[in-house]
């Protein structure tokens, strides 16, 4: 073969190689990287390509762990990302002291688990709440895991079955979970199998820890809590889709401090409240913000404790949000 001939083959390699379109689902996202997993089994770290946003979401990340996308695979084997599938669903919140913005946690989920501690750190109602109704939003369906059971003693204990009665009496299922004991491991893993979850809550309340249990040798790095402040400080920096032994994928996010929801209108934050929905239906008035109004079922079914004050308290903070377009950080 002539020289020519081999320099035009390899010209030809290269124009093919970079022309490689594949799709893939996006595993890992280290800030300007993602990790896309291609439908022939391959890890391709990719770009997002130009100016690339999507219609509608003012995001801090047009692309979410979860998220089934398109690649240009180029002559260096990393990729650019050109199009994302349309989403099933996605738990967004807004990005920290960015009002307008948002953050997409996570997208085409199957389920959320919310790991809570009511102490070693708090996990206060407020921040429960403000996740199950931004869960209800996008039709994601959550579980809440109560994890250190071995810590709870007296009021600790009490305010734990308290909190259970709560949110199962509401329609959340909710379990209890010792993962430095391993008790109620095997409950969460049959819930876990072959279901692409979100797992989600405080810095501090255990995630690794029960990944690290889950997964074995996966090896993800535990944390301490901050005794003087009870809270917990971040080990994982960045959202990873993590294989299950028994199939499916763990999706373990930075723990979040804050809680800020977005995209919600004053009208509806009311049906994100199953209970408060409920009542709602008996007001006098349509647009009833369930504040003040004459004839309000919410107000009364709250005085007459049908509605916990922990709830519709979170209820007011949500509508509280979308008046002063801000949040506070304890949320």
């Amino acid at each position: 073969m002539k020289a020519e001939e081999h320099v035009v083959s390899f010209q030809s390699l290269i124009f093919n190689f970079q022309s490689v379109r594949m799709k893939g689902l996006v595993i890992k996202n280290t800030g300007s990287w993602y990790t896309v997993r291609t439908d022939d089994g391959r890890d391709i770290e990719s770009k997002i390509k130009g100016n690339f946003r999507l219609k509608d979401i003012r995001t801090t990340n047009p692309v979410a762990v979860g998220d089934r996308v398109d690649i240009d695979i180029n002559a260096e084997g990393t990729a650019f990302i050109t199009k994302i599938e349309e989403r099933k669903n996605y738990i967004i919140r807004r990005a920290s002291n960015l009002s307008k913005q948002s953050h997409i946690i996570a997208a085409n989920v199957d389920q959320a688990m919310l790991i809570v501690t009511v102490n070693y750190p708090i996990t206060t109602t407020v921040f429960i709440d403000r996740f199950l109704a931004t869960a209800e939003a996008y039709r994601v369906p959550v579980k809440l895991v109560f994890n250190k059971i071995d810590r709870y003693h007296g009021e600790d204990r009490e305010l734990l079955d308290g909190l259970i009665n709560l949110y199962a009496t509401i329609g959340y299922p909710c379990s209890m979970l010792c993962a430095r004991t391993e008790e109620g491991l095997d409950e969460l893993k049959e819930d876990l199998k072959g279901k692409i979850t979100l797992l989600s809550g405080h810095s501090g309340v255990g995630k690794s820890t029960i990944i690290n249990k889950l997964i074995p040798g996966v090896n993800l790095r535990t944390g301490d809590i901050s005794e003087y402040h009870n809270k917990g400080m971040h080990t994982t920096t960045f959202s990873e889709m993590i294989s299950l032994p028994d199939g499916g994928y763990l999706i373990d996010t930075p723990g979040i401090k804050g809680f800020g929801t977005i995209e919600m209108e004053g009208v509806e934050i009311a049906h994100y409240f199953p209970e408060i929905f409920r009542f709602s239906a008996d007001c006098k008035f349509n647009n009833c913000s369930h504040r003040h109004e004459p004839g309000c079922a919410v107000l009364r079914a709250v005085e007459e404790h049908y509605i916990s004050e922990s709830r519709y308290k979170s209820y007011l903070s949500i509508l509280d949000d979308k008046q002063e377009s801000k949040y506070r950080e304890e949320y």
